[in-house]
């Protein structure tokens, strides 16, 4: 990993670079790049959150093995970490490798892992379109997400979507008003509830909403009938001055969990962070930058390899919790419940 690391800060070229903490300070402002907003605010508040969660340690226990597969929207993953859809490479990655390498590279390290890849969608076309056709060259093993358009674009994405052969599709809702579309002179817009019914009545396959940061929106997409939300401030790239998605986390789960899946990104960065968004109320958790470096910096042998680290810091992550599964995982094995 560290020369996966190496070749993806050279190929990046100042547009990540590949920092010890991946915290947004060093990228504060850069957008297109793969910082946050303005001050950035949004996504150092997204990384602070779940830095200051602590976890209780314990030992004396049998949990010695971990079962840590997760079952998440109809998919069995070896663990429940999905790669967030983030594309974009000519102009948030300083053209670092050509868009159908790097999103074949996430997909299908995320299949050899045993895990699901997401791919992206914005300007120009040929985001879309990679992804689309790594996904069908994936068997339809990944999730397709599709911004917010107006009509006649979003129905033509989601049935090109459909077509890759996925098992579920998704909407970033929190892409509205993203700048780098609305330079490139195709804005996209909120969706009213009635709209997105009619979405997700019209999709055959389950459906996701990724943007959901209070506890009435998670239940607007409930009675809409998602499949699943991801909470999400879209790292931190569209809205300075939001609070981190850890810090919401816990009301947005408990308003409708049980009732949809709840999934969760912003500043997961290791397996004890996936395990702390899991206490506070996560199914499974999304992972964006680390996996645009993996895959920058070591194509689909990288993101294999970084899910494989993952995989063992979740595990001894589990073990020293005492949770012998997913379902073992709760508040309680936060320092103070989680209440910060």
């Amino acid at each position: 990993m560290k020369d996966i690391r190496k070749n993806a800060r050279k190929l990046m070229q100042g547009t990540c670079r590949v920092c010890p903490a991946c915290d947004g300070r060093a990228c504060a402002g850069e957008v297109p790049g793969m910082g946050g907003l303005g001050s950035g605010s949004s996504f150092k508040a997204n990384y602070n959150a779940l830095a200051a969660v602590r976890l209780n340690m314990r030992l004396i226990h049998d949990a010695v093995q971990p079962d840590t597969s997760a079952s998440v929207l109809g998919f069995t993953l070896s663990l429940p970490v999905l790669a967030a859809p983030i594309g974009g490479v000519s102009y948030n990655m300083a053209g670092a490798i050509p868009e159908g390498e790097y999103i074949r590279a996430i997909v299908d390290g995320c299949k050899q892992a045993g895990t699901i890849g997401c791919t992206g969608d914005g300007v120009p076309v040929e985001i879309h379109q990679e992804a689309f056709a790594a996904i069908r060259g994936a068997g339809g093993h990944g999730i397709p997400f599709i911004k917010p358009w107006e009509d006649e674009e979003l129905y033509r994405k989601l049935e090109g979507a459909v077509d890759t052969g996925a098992k579920a599709l998704g909407m970033d809702i929190d892409a509205a008003g993203l700048v780098t579309l609305r330079k490139q002179g195709r804005p996209v817009s909120p969706k009213t509830p009635e709209k997105l019914r009619e979405i997700i009545e019209w999709c055959p396959v389950p459906f996701v909403l990724k943007g959901v940061m209070t506890p009435d929106e998670a239940k607007i997409a409930r009675d809409a009938g998602a499949a699943g939300i991801v909470v999400s401030n879209h790292g931190g790239r569209v809205l300075d001055h939001t609070p981190g998605t850890a810090e919401v986390l816990p009301q947005i789960a408990a308003a409708v969990r049980g009732e949809l899946a709840v999934l969760v990104d912003g500043g997961v960065r290791t397996g004890e962070d996936v395990l702390k968004m899991l206490a506070l109320g996560a199914d499974a958790v999304l992972i964006g930058r680390p996996f645009s470096v993996a895959a920058v910096g070591g194509l689909t042998e990288g993101v294999s390899r970084y899910l494989e680290q993952l995989r063992l810091d979740f595990t001894r992550s589990l073990v020293l919790t005492g949770c012998r599964d997913l379902a073992a995982v709760g508040p309680h094995i936060l320092f103070n419940g989680g209440n910060r």
